[in-house]
Protein backbone atom coordinates (compact mmCIF):
# COMPACT_ATOMS: atom_id res chain seq x y z
CA UNK A 1 0.00 0.00 0.00
CA UNK A 2 2.93 1.93 1.04
CA UNK A 3 4.24 1.69 -2.69
CA UNK A 4 0.79 2.76 -4.30
CA UNK A 5 0.47 5.55 -2.29
CA UNK A 6 3.63 6.89 -2.84
CA UNK A 7 3.59 6.36 -7.13
CA UNK A 8 0.13 7.94 -7.28
CA UNK A 9 1.32 11.28 -5.21
CA UNK A 10 4.52 11.38 -7.80
CA UNK A 11 2.08 10.64 -10.88
CA UNK A 12 -0.54 12.99 -10.05
CA UNK A 13 -1.47 13.70 -13.65
CA UNK A 14 -2.00 10.22 -14.76
CA UNK A 15 -4.11 8.78 -11.58
CA UNK A 16 -6.13 11.87 -11.87
CA UNK A 17 -7.09 11.12 -15.21
CA UNK A 18 -8.06 7.45 -14.48
CA UNK A 19 -9.81 8.83 -11.50
CA UNK A 20 -11.72 11.35 -13.53
CA UNK A 21 -12.81 8.30 -16.07
CA UNK A 22 -14.13 5.99 -13.31
CA UNK A 23 -16.09 8.66 -11.69
CA UNK A 24 -17.96 9.63 -14.84
CA UNK A 25 -18.47 6.45 -14.94
CA UNK A 26 -20.22 6.14 -11.63
CA UNK A 27 -22.01 9.38 -12.47
CA UNK A 28 -23.99 7.88 -15.32
CA UNK A 29 -24.25 4.46 -13.41
CA UNK A 30 -26.25 6.64 -10.28
CA UNK A 31 -28.01 9.06 -12.65
CA UNK A 32 -29.17 6.77 -14.82
CA UNK A 33 -30.56 4.82 -11.92
CA UNK A 34 -32.09 8.04 -9.93
CA UNK A 35 -33.68 8.72 -13.44
CA UNK A 36 -35.12 4.75 -13.77
CA UNK A 37 -36.30 4.95 -9.74
CA UNK A 38 -38.19 8.43 -10.40
CA UNK A 39 -39.84 6.71 -13.94
CA UNK A 40 -40.62 3.91 -11.73
CA UNK A 41 -42.04 5.55 -8.75
CA UNK A 42 -44.23 7.31 -10.71
CA UNK A 43 -45.76 4.44 -12.51
CA UNK A 44 -46.46 2.63 -9.40
CA UNK A 45 -45.20 4.63 -5.79
CA UNK A 46 -48.98 4.24 -4.67
CA UNK A 47 -49.32 0.25 -4.75
CA UNK A 48 -45.57 0.16 -3.52
CA UNK A 49 -46.84 2.06 -0.49
CA UNK A 50 -49.35 -0.24 0.42
CA UNK A 51 -48.53 -2.38 3.11
CA UNK A 52 -50.58 -5.51 2.10
CA UNK A 53 -49.16 -9.21 1.54
CA UNK A 54 -51.53 -10.04 -0.52
CA UNK A 55 -53.99 -8.81 -2.89
CA UNK A 56 -57.19 -10.24 -4.52
CA UNK A 57 -57.72 -9.24 -8.46
CA UNK A 58 -60.61 -10.36 -10.53
CA UNK A 59 -59.59 -13.95 -12.11
CA UNK A 60 -57.52 -13.81 -15.28
CA UNK A 61 -56.16 -10.17 -14.69
CA UNK A 62 -52.99 -11.32 -14.65
CA UNK A 63 -52.12 -9.10 -11.50
CA UNK A 64 -52.55 -5.65 -13.81
CA UNK A 65 -55.04 -3.01 -11.77
CA UNK A 66 -56.52 -1.84 -15.19
CA UNK A 67 -58.25 -5.03 -15.82
CA UNK A 68 -59.34 -5.93 -12.50
CA UNK A 69 -62.93 -5.59 -10.80
CA UNK A 70 -64.16 -7.63 -7.76
CA UNK A 71 -67.07 -7.42 -5.02
CA UNK A 72 -65.78 -5.74 -1.65
CA UNK A 73 -67.93 -7.51 0.08
CA UNK A 74 -65.20 -10.46 -0.30
CA UNK A 75 -62.67 -8.23 2.07
CA UNK A 76 -65.49 -7.94 4.69
CA UNK A 77 -66.24 -11.82 4.53
CA UNK A 78 -62.36 -12.81 5.26
CA UNK A 79 -61.50 -10.29 7.82
CA UNK A 80 -60.43 -12.47 10.80
CA UNK A 81 -60.47 -15.72 8.89
CA UNK A 82 -57.89 -17.90 6.59
CA UNK A 83 -54.57 -15.58 8.62
CA UNK A 84 -55.98 -12.59 7.35
CA UNK A 85 -55.87 -9.80 9.67
CA UNK A 86 -56.80 -6.78 7.66
CA UNK A 87 -58.70 -6.67 4.56
CA UNK A 88 -58.63 -2.84 2.69
CA UNK A 89 -60.74 -2.11 -0.28
CA UNK A 90 -58.89 -0.02 -3.01
CA UNK A 91 -60.59 1.10 -6.04
CA UNK A 92 -59.10 3.50 -8.90
CA UNK A 93 -59.86 5.62 -11.68
CA UNK A 94 -58.33 8.22 -14.21
CA UNK A 95 -60.33 11.71 -13.34
CA UNK A 96 -60.24 15.24 -14.86
CA UNK A 97 -60.03 17.80 -12.14
CA UNK A 98 -59.60 21.58 -12.00
CA UNK A 99 -59.46 23.69 -8.57
CA UNK A 100 -62.24 25.62 -8.09
CA UNK A 101 -60.69 29.03 -7.37
CA UNK A 102 -58.81 28.62 -10.25
CA UNK A 103 -61.96 27.96 -12.58
CA UNK A 104 -61.41 31.01 -14.58
CA UNK A 105 -58.01 30.06 -15.70
CA UNK A 106 -59.71 26.75 -17.21
CA UNK A 107 -56.51 24.51 -15.89
CA UNK A 108 -57.20 21.11 -15.73
CA UNK A 109 -54.99 18.33 -14.16
CA UNK A 110 -55.15 14.19 -14.92
CA UNK A 111 -54.79 12.47 -11.49
CA UNK A 112 -55.78 9.15 -10.42
CA UNK A 113 -58.60 9.15 -8.50
CA UNK A 114 -57.94 6.20 -5.39
CA UNK A 115 -61.03 5.09 -2.84
CA UNK A 116 -60.20 3.81 0.22
CA UNK A 117 -61.74 2.83 3.50
CA UNK A 118 -61.01 5.82 6.13
CA UNK A 119 -58.81 4.32 9.13
CA UNK A 120 -57.62 1.10 6.93
CA UNK A 121 -53.85 0.64 6.65
CA UNK A 122 -54.02 1.75 3.07
CA UNK A 123 -54.69 5.46 4.01
CA UNK A 124 -51.43 7.25 3.32
CA UNK A 125 -49.78 9.27 5.80
CA UNK A 126 -50.91 12.64 5.88
CA UNK A 127 -47.97 15.65 6.72
CA UNK A 128 -50.26 18.47 6.74
CA UNK A 129 -54.07 18.84 7.32
CA UNK A 130 -55.98 16.13 8.81
CA UNK A 131 -57.00 12.15 7.69
CA UNK A 132 -60.05 10.93 6.31
CA UNK A 133 -62.91 11.07 8.26
CA UNK A 134 -66.04 8.65 8.47
CA UNK A 135 -68.24 11.33 8.18
CA UNK A 136 -66.73 13.36 5.71
CA UNK A 137 -67.96 11.77 2.10
CA UNK A 138 -66.45 13.96 -0.06
CA UNK A 139 -63.04 15.17 1.88
CA UNK A 140 -59.45 14.00 0.15
CA UNK A 141 -56.28 13.79 0.58
CA UNK A 142 -53.90 15.21 -2.46
CA UNK A 143 -50.61 14.28 -3.17
CA UNK A 144 -48.04 17.03 -2.69
CA UNK A 145 -47.70 17.63 -6.49
CA UNK A 146 -50.65 18.98 -6.96
CA UNK A 147 -50.13 21.54 -4.14
CA UNK A 148 -47.20 22.73 -5.79
CA UNK A 149 -50.00 22.89 -8.92
CA UNK A 150 -51.82 25.53 -6.78
CA UNK A 151 -54.24 23.18 -4.47
CA UNK A 152 -54.56 23.77 -0.87
CA UNK A 153 -56.46 22.22 2.00
CA UNK A 154 -59.93 24.06 2.12
CA UNK A 155 -60.14 24.18 -1.91
CA UNK A 156 -62.63 22.70 -3.77
CA UNK A 157 -62.04 20.29 -6.47
CA UNK A 158 -64.58 19.74 -9.13
CA UNK A 159 -64.30 16.69 -11.87
CA UNK A 160 -65.21 17.36 -14.67
CA UNK A 161 -68.30 15.85 -16.60
CA UNK A 162 -69.91 15.23 -13.45
CA UNK A 163 -71.29 16.75 -10.73
CA UNK A 164 -68.82 15.15 -8.11
CA UNK A 165 -67.04 18.15 -5.75
CA UNK A 166 -64.39 16.97 -3.39
CA UNK A 167 -62.92 19.08 -0.66
CA UNK A 168 -59.05 19.14 0.13
CA UNK A 169 -58.65 18.09 3.72
CA UNK A 170 -55.02 16.52 3.68
CA UNK A 171 -51.89 16.31 2.06
CA UNK A 172 -49.12 13.61 1.37
CA UNK A 173 -45.99 12.48 -0.22
CA UNK A 174 -44.87 10.35 -2.78
CA UNK A 175 -48.13 9.33 -4.07
CA UNK A 176 -48.82 8.79 -7.71
CA UNK A 177 -50.44 6.21 -9.62
CA UNK A 178 -49.68 5.45 -13.64
CA UNK A 179 -47.52 8.62 -13.58
CA UNK A 180 -50.79 10.85 -11.84
CA UNK A 181 -50.99 12.37 -8.78
CA UNK A 182 -53.06 10.84 -6.42
CA UNK A 183 -56.40 11.85 -4.67
CA UNK A 184 -57.73 9.74 -1.85
CA UNK A 185 -60.89 9.69 -1.03
CA UNK A 186 -63.96 7.30 0.37
CA UNK A 187 -64.33 4.30 -1.33
CA UNK A 188 -68.10 4.88 -1.64
CA UNK A 189 -67.39 8.53 -3.44
CA UNK A 190 -65.41 7.06 -5.76
CA UNK A 191 -67.83 3.51 -6.22
CA UNK A 192 -70.46 6.36 -6.86
CA UNK A 193 -68.40 7.86 -9.71
CA UNK A 194 -66.92 5.13 -11.31
CA UNK A 195 -69.64 3.39 -11.35
CA UNK A 196 -72.29 5.88 -12.02
CA UNK A 197 -73.35 3.94 -15.85
CA UNK A 198 -76.25 1.35 -14.87
CA UNK A 199 -74.85 -2.03 -15.27
CA UNK A 200 -71.26 -0.85 -15.23
CA UNK A 201 -70.90 -3.08 -11.92
CA UNK A 202 -70.96 -6.20 -13.66
CA UNK A 203 -73.55 -7.21 -11.50
CA UNK A 204 -71.07 -7.10 -8.18
CA UNK A 205 -72.05 -6.35 -4.62
CA UNK A 206 -70.02 -3.10 -3.34
CA UNK A 207 -67.15 -3.30 -6.62
CA UNK A 208 -63.96 -1.95 -5.66
CA UNK A 209 -60.57 -2.65 -8.04
CA UNK A 210 -58.86 -4.98 -5.79
CA UNK A 211 -58.54 -5.83 -2.24
CA UNK A 212 -55.45 -5.49 -0.21
CA UNK A 213 -54.48 -7.84 2.66
CA UNK A 214 -52.54 -8.11 5.77
CA UNK A 215 -51.62 -11.38 7.85
CA UNK A 216 -48.46 -12.92 8.33
CA UNK A 217 -49.98 -16.54 7.11
CA UNK A 218 -52.50 -16.02 4.88
CA UNK A 219 -53.83 -19.13 3.21
CA UNK A 220 -54.18 -18.03 -0.52
CA UNK A 221 -55.17 -21.36 -1.56
CA UNK A 222 -58.12 -21.42 0.59
CA UNK A 223 -59.60 -17.87 -0.58
CA UNK A 224 -58.97 -18.45 -3.75
CA UNK A 225 -61.42 -21.73 -3.42
CA UNK A 226 -63.91 -19.86 -1.81
CA UNK A 227 -64.81 -17.20 -3.92
CA UNK A 228 -65.28 -17.79 -7.46
CA UNK A 229 -63.73 -15.42 -10.46
CA UNK A 230 -60.78 -14.15 -8.17
CA UNK A 231 -56.79 -14.95 -7.60
CA UNK A 232 -54.44 -13.89 -5.17
CA UNK A 233 -51.28 -11.67 -6.42
CA UNK A 234 -48.28 -10.91 -4.08
CA UNK A 235 -46.79 -7.31 -3.79
CA UNK A 236 -44.06 -7.60 -6.14
CA UNK A 237 -46.47 -8.94 -8.79
CA UNK A 238 -49.24 -6.64 -8.31
CA UNK A 239 -46.52 -3.50 -8.50
CA UNK A 240 -45.04 -5.16 -11.31
CA UNK A 241 -48.32 -5.59 -13.24
CA UNK A 242 -48.74 -1.45 -13.57
CA UNK A 243 -49.05 -0.30 -16.55
CA UNK A 244 -45.33 0.39 -17.90
CA UNK A 245 -43.99 -0.43 -15.11
CA UNK A 246 -42.12 -3.78 -15.97
CA UNK A 247 -41.02 -2.69 -19.53
CA UNK A 248 -39.65 0.63 -17.67
CA UNK A 249 -37.42 -1.23 -15.00
CA UNK A 250 -36.32 -3.76 -17.53
CA UNK A 251 -35.01 -1.10 -19.78
CA UNK A 252 -33.38 0.71 -16.99
CA UNK A 253 -31.66 -2.70 -15.41
CA UNK A 254 -30.45 -3.60 -19.14
CA UNK A 255 -28.68 -0.20 -19.43
CA UNK A 256 -27.20 -0.43 -16.07
CA UNK A 257 -26.24 -3.59 -16.86
CA UNK A 258 -24.69 -3.24 -20.26
CA UNK A 259 -22.84 0.04 -18.40
CA UNK A 260 -21.21 -2.70 -15.71
CA UNK A 261 -19.87 -4.83 -18.52
CA UNK A 262 -18.45 -1.47 -20.34
CA UNK A 263 -16.93 0.36 -17.43
CA UNK A 264 -14.94 -3.13 -16.30
CA UNK A 265 -13.70 -3.96 -19.96
CA UNK A 266 -12.82 0.16 -19.82
CA UNK A 267 -11.22 -0.22 -16.41
CA UNK A 268 -9.51 -3.70 -17.64
CA UNK A 269 -8.11 -1.80 -20.94
CA UNK A 270 -7.42 1.35 -18.75
CA UNK A 271 -4.73 -0.96 -16.52
CA UNK A 272 -3.59 -3.35 -18.93
CA UNK A 273 -1.88 -0.40 -21.05
CA UNK A 274 -0.76 1.11 -17.41
CA UNK A 275 1.26 -1.92 -16.94
CA UNK A 276 2.52 -2.41 -20.11
CA UNK A 277 3.76 1.10 -20.30
CA UNK A 278 5.79 0.14 -16.67
CA UNK A 279 6.96 -3.06 -17.80
CA UNK A 280 10.59 -1.91 -17.34
CA UNK A 281 10.04 -0.50 -14.03
CA UNK A 282 8.28 -4.07 -12.68
CA UNK A 283 11.62 -5.78 -14.44
CA UNK A 284 13.92 -3.78 -12.34
CA UNK A 285 11.27 -4.76 -9.49
CA UNK A 286 11.75 -8.30 -9.63
CA UNK A 287 15.33 -8.32 -11.00
CA UNK A 288 16.40 -6.86 -7.47
CA UNK A 289 13.70 -9.31 -5.14
CA UNK A 290 10.23 -8.07 -5.52
CA UNK A 291 7.90 -11.00 -5.94
CA UNK A 292 4.51 -10.97 -8.18
CA UNK A 293 2.64 -11.23 -5.33
CA UNK A 294 3.95 -8.07 -4.04
CA UNK A 295 3.68 -6.14 -7.50
CA UNK A 296 0.47 -7.33 -8.00
CA UNK A 297 -0.62 -6.15 -4.45
CA UNK A 298 0.47 -2.83 -4.80
CA UNK A 299 -1.55 -1.90 -8.31
CA UNK A 300 -4.85 -3.55 -7.10
CA UNK A 301 -4.14 -1.42 -4.00
CA UNK A 302 -3.88 2.00 -6.14
CA UNK A 303 -6.67 0.74 -8.45
CA UNK A 304 -8.98 0.32 -4.71
CA UNK A 305 -8.10 3.52 -3.39
CA UNK A 306 -8.55 5.32 -6.99
CA UNK A 307 -11.80 3.88 -7.66
CA UNK A 308 -13.10 4.07 -3.93
CA UNK A 309 -12.42 8.27 -3.82
CA UNK A 310 -14.00 8.37 -8.01
CA UNK A 311 -17.18 6.53 -6.70
CA UNK A 312 -17.13 8.46 -3.77
CA UNK A 313 -16.79 11.82 -5.90
CA UNK A 314 -19.50 9.87 -8.61
CA UNK A 315 -22.58 9.69 -5.62
CA UNK A 316 -21.55 13.75 -4.75
CA UNK A 317 -21.65 15.37 -8.16
CA UNK A 318 -24.92 13.10 -8.25
CA UNK A 319 -26.87 14.68 -5.90
CA UNK A 320 -25.08 17.71 -7.12
CA UNK A 321 -26.94 17.20 -10.04
CA UNK A 322 -30.28 16.35 -8.71
CA UNK A 323 -30.43 19.25 -7.41
CA UNK A 324 -30.67 21.12 -10.35
CA UNK A 325 -32.55 18.76 -12.10
CA UNK A 326 -35.78 20.34 -13.06
CA UNK A 327 -39.16 19.15 -11.29
CA UNK A 328 -40.67 17.93 -14.51
CA UNK A 329 -37.63 15.63 -14.52
CA UNK A 330 -38.19 12.79 -11.52
CA UNK A 331 -35.29 11.59 -9.56
CA UNK A 332 -35.32 9.25 -6.98
CA UNK A 333 -32.24 7.46 -5.63
CA UNK A 334 -32.02 6.20 -2.28
CA UNK A 335 -29.30 5.19 0.18
CA UNK A 336 -29.59 1.31 -0.50
CA UNK A 337 -29.41 1.53 -4.07
CA UNK A 338 -26.25 4.17 -4.02
CA UNK A 339 -24.34 1.63 -1.31
CA UNK A 340 -25.36 -1.20 -3.74
CA UNK A 341 -24.30 0.09 -7.29
CA UNK A 342 -21.51 1.88 -5.28
CA UNK A 343 -20.13 -1.71 -4.21
CA UNK A 344 -20.62 -3.00 -7.57
CA UNK A 345 -18.53 -0.96 -9.55
CA UNK A 346 -15.52 -1.21 -6.90
CA UNK A 347 -15.88 -4.50 -7.23
CA UNK A 348 -16.36 -4.29 -10.94
CA UNK A 349 -12.60 -2.03 -10.74
CA UNK A 350 -10.89 -4.32 -8.19
CA UNK A 351 -11.63 -7.44 -10.77
CA UNK A 352 -10.57 -5.41 -13.68
CA UNK A 353 -7.04 -4.63 -11.93
CA UNK A 354 -6.69 -8.16 -11.05
CA UNK A 355 -7.04 -9.50 -14.60
CA UNK A 356 -4.59 -6.99 -15.79
CA UNK A 357 -2.40 -7.39 -13.03
CA UNK A 358 -1.82 -10.91 -13.87
CA UNK A 359 0.37 -9.86 -16.94
CA UNK A 360 2.91 -9.12 -13.99
CA UNK A 361 4.19 -13.23 -13.64
CA UNK A 362 4.83 -12.92 -17.74
CA UNK A 363 7.34 -9.92 -17.11
CA UNK A 364 10.87 -11.36 -17.47
CA UNK A 365 13.53 -9.36 -15.70
CA UNK A 366 16.27 -9.72 -17.39
CA UNK A 367 14.28 -8.52 -20.86
CA UNK A 368 12.47 -6.11 -19.23
CA UNK A 369 15.77 -4.22 -18.56
CA UNK A 370 17.27 -4.80 -21.52
CA UNK A 371 19.80 -7.19 -20.86
CA UNK A 372 19.05 -9.70 -23.34
CA UNK A 373 19.39 -9.18 -26.99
Amino acid sequence: MFLALKEMKHSKTRFVMIGAIIMLIAWLVFILSGLGNGLSSLSAATMKNIDGDLFIYEEGSEGKMMKTKVSGMIGTDIEGKYGVDEAAAFGQSTIIVHNEKMQNLNEKHDVAFIGIEPGKFIEPTVFEGQSLQPADKYGVIIDESLQKKGFTIGDTIIVTSSNLRLKVIGITKGETFNHLPTIFGHVETWQSYAFAAPGSNNGLENPVSMIALQGKNIEAEKINNQYDLIETVSKSEAVMGMPGYKEESSTIYMMLAFLFVISAIIIAVFFYVFILQKTQQFGVMKAIGASDRFIKNSIISQVFVLSFISIVAGIVLTYLTAMVLPEAMPFNLDFMTVLVYAVILLVVSVLGSVISARQVTKIDPLTAIGRVE
